[in-house]
């Protein structure tokens, strides 16, 4: 991780998971933003208003090393 964040502005319905899912595209990568996120209770919906610091994540290369021959 890189030490910086995009801030998102809680909207109705939000939740940890879905907010994974929009910036990291996996629902249960949410825990980065928990933590990014102490001040925030932990709960099963975010109120609407609140700054959340997504972290940013850096792009890992993928190397053909280790692709199976059909994906290189």
């Amino acid at each position: 991780m890189t030490g910086q964040y995009i801030e998102h502005i809680t909207t109705d319905g939000d939740r940890w998971d879905l907010l994974a899912w929009r910036y990291y595209g996996d629902p249960h990568d949410y825990e980065r933003i928990i933590v990014a996120n102490p001040e925030v209770a932990i709960a099963a919906a975010l109120p609407s208003g609140l700054k959340i610091r997504i972290p940013v994540i850096e792009d890992v290369a993928v190397t053909e090393a280790g692709l199976p021959p059909w994906k290189r």
